[in-house]
């Protein structure tokens, strides 16, 4: 029996999904907590590795237990949730085949970043969005949707990916791209792409940013994006602020949360 998870998680503990020498991740975490709940050895696999930091609002990952145990994927959060820290939660649950893979068997990616700036330092804010001032005003704002909306589309993003990655392809499709205040609070960043390179997300931020500050023009992205040289876009915004919200598949996954 296969099953697939979808997972919430605070990241400020972790060192990311994936395993790592130097510290706790997530997938440690989900592990040991599956081991207990089928009491069996069991393979987990994750849909993305997530820099340390970084949050979930729908991670997906892959559960196969070594013995065969069948439980109801309906009741699946219920028997994690004895397992699993405050931080992580299993949401929903579901049977998959045998050749699923939560990674190359997904079609793209959403991800949101928050960006907090209010007046005041906000404590639940903190470590869960980029803490940015002077605040944005309505004018940065809608510089920022203005540029937000150069991403969209099939484009070489070499100059929004991390200094010494090893990818060689850097041609990403970004599906959408807006930008939007929530009622009153955090101003959201949010992207869907079939793909995305390391750090690219957080670097649109920054560039963003840039441009809500007046460091930068909104029609000023397209030359970045053609000319593919880093040093054009703008910082790495922290990890913080940075949620994997949704992992889309062509199959309709029948997730369950009896």
């Amino acid at each position: 029996m296969k099953y697939i998870l979808k997972i919430k998680y605070i990241g400020t503990a972790y060192c990311g999904f994936q395993c790592q020498k130097n510290g706790t991740a997530v997938q440690n975490v989900l592990t040991e907590a599956a081991s207990r709940v089928f009491k069996c050895p069991c393979l987990v696999t994750g849909c993305s590795r997530t820099d340390s930091g970084v949050h979930a609002l729908g991670f997906c990952a892959t559960v196969e237990p070594s013995e065969m145990v069948s439980i109801p994927a309906g009741k699946l959060h219920r028997a994690f949730a004895a397992f699993l820290p405050d931080d992580i939660a299993v949401v929903a649950a579901a049977e998959v085949a045998e050749d699923f893979h939560p990674r190359y068997s997904s079609k793209g990616k959403n991800y949101i970043y928050r960006i907090w700036d209010g007046p005041y330092e906000d404590p639940f804010e903190k470590k869960r969005s980029m803490r940015l001032t002077p605040a944005v005003s309505h004018s940065g704002l809608d510089r920022m949707k203005r540029a937000a909306s150069h991403f969209v589309g099939t484009h070489d993003f070499s100059a929004f990916m991390a200094k010494g990655s090893k990818i060689t392809d850097a041609v990403r499709t970004v599906r959408s791209a807006e930008v939007y205040r929530e009622n009153g609070g955090c101003i959201v960043f949010s992207v869907s792409a079939d793909g995305f390179l390391y750090n690219m997300v957080r670097i649109m931020v920054g560039t963003l940013c840039d441009v809500a500050q007046g460091r930068a023009e909104p029609d000023e992205i397209p030359g970045i994006i053609k000319g593919r040289d880093r040093s054009r876009a703008g910082s790495t915004a922290p990890p913080e602020g940075l949620y994997l919200n949704e992992v889309f598949y062509d199959e309709n996954i029948d997730w369950k949360c009896e």
